[in-house]
């Protein structure tokens, strides 16, 4: 058992943080007041080939696995970009997976080189107003029509629709009073986002303003037939494959949250002067430093043995919601902490720690919340009955 990152991982680590040192504090500082996609950040990353980090070599990525995108996304958020820079190119490393999986090899020609490129972007549609984490229910229509579906309905929380060209789709194709089950019947699309059929609303929101959030209001929607991804009905089964590796993604970039908030807080604590000595001198201020540290490794061990499972081909959903769920607590005591750590300058945003906080909050909550992982663990680790 060697808990060491490998030679290539290393590298990995070391390139990605050298093209984030170009984007300092000063830049992020900026983009969170300001707004604004974060394209150069997108667009150097795209340069160095990271984007296309889990896409086939034959299609124009690198080949490797979640563990060594988790390392990649980790180095991202810990650089300082936080969830602003994370966010940024976070559906473009994951999002495709049921592409490269189901996709045809045709498909997989057309729509994967330009997201490795960086030419195109994608949003990630499922998420509704009216059914929230409850998949199955989503009233979304996707009618077949010849050679092309005719789609209708509204999505929520959809990030980067305001700069995306294409789009990853998940509709009903068989009404759910006509399926077995209700996971049947839901159809994956992967293509154009016509503005002209999608109308995108900004959702103004707490924190990360650099990468927008929305609500999407599809109305007749024509989607080209070929740009179904596998068997009609089989889209929930599809975007499984993407739903764990994003848990382990969301979990490493926590953990690099935490870990920049901390270091933060440490450095702080060794300068700042307070009745003739550094704060850091206290315990007070110690020990809840110390404990952060402690559960963000572990969240860090939690996030790497979940990526090592999925990229060996064994099931990973309890080690990916698992790793998310302690990442995402200890990402936010961290920041929490380095907020107190800095005391009234904690609040001041040249700090940094409060954006920090506010930033903690979004691997906390999406893509699943807390407590709907401590129901998944009961019911499928623990054999607990199903609570909801």
């Amino acid at each position: 058992m060697d808990f060491a990152l490998t030679a290539n991982q290393e590298q990995v680590r070391d390139a990605v943080a050298k093209i984030c040192a170009r984007f300092d504090d000063g830049y992020w500082l900026k983009k969170d007041k300001e707004g604004g996609y974060p394209a150069d950040f997108h667009r150097a990353l795209a340069d160095g080939g990271w984007l296309g980090i889990c896409i086939p070599e034959e299609y124009g990525g690198s080949g490797l696995g979640i563990t060594d995108a988790a390392i990649m996304m980790r180095t991202i958020s810990e650089s300082g970009a936080g969830m602003s820079g994370a966010s940024a190119v976070h559906m473009n490393v994951f999002g495709l997976n049921p592409v490269v999986v189901f996709g045809t090899p045709a498909q997989c020609r057309r729509m994967l080189p330009p997201i490795v490129s960086g030419t195109e972007k994608s949003c990630f549609a499922v998420t509704e107003p009216n059914t929230g984490l409850n998949t199955t229910q989503l009233k979304t229509r996707a009618v077949r029509s010849g050679d092309k579906y005719i789609v209708d309905g509204q999505k929520v929380w959809i990030s980067t629709a305001q700069v995306a060209e294409k789009i990853l789709l998940l509709a009903r194709t068989t009404p759910l009073e006509d399926v077995k089950s209700p996971t049947h019947g839901l159809s994956l699309f992967y293509t154009d986002l016509d503005r002209k059929r999608i109308a995108v609303h900004e959702i103004e929101k707490m924190g990360r303003k650099a990468v927008d959030s929305n609500e999407l209001f599809i109305v007749d929607f024509e989607i080209p037939a070929q740009d179904r991804i596998g068997e009609e009905g089989r889209g929930f089964e599809y975007i499984l494959h993407g739903m764990n590796p994003e848990r382990i993604l969301i979990a490493a970039e926590a953990v690099g949250l935490g870990k920049l908030a901390l270091s933060r807080a440490a450095a702080y604590a060794k300068s700042r002067i307070v009745f003739s000595r550094p704060i850091g001198k206290n315990q007070a201020i110690q020990h809840p430093l110390a404990k952060n540290w402690m559960e963000l490794e572990a969240a860090w061990l939690m996030t790497l043995s979940a990526g090592w499972q999925y990229d060996q081909g064994l099931p990973c959903g309890p080690a990916a919601n698992a790793a998310k769920y302690l990442a995402g607590e200890a990402g936010f005591q961290a920041c929490e902490q380095a907020v107190m750590t800095h005391g009234g300058f904690g609040y001041a945003k040249e700090y940094h720690v409060e954006r920090y906080l506010r930033e903690s909050l979004i691997p906390r909550i999406a893509p699943i919340s807390p407590q709907l992982i401590l129901s998944f663990i009961a019911e499928k680790v623990l054999g607990l009955p199903k609570s909801y």
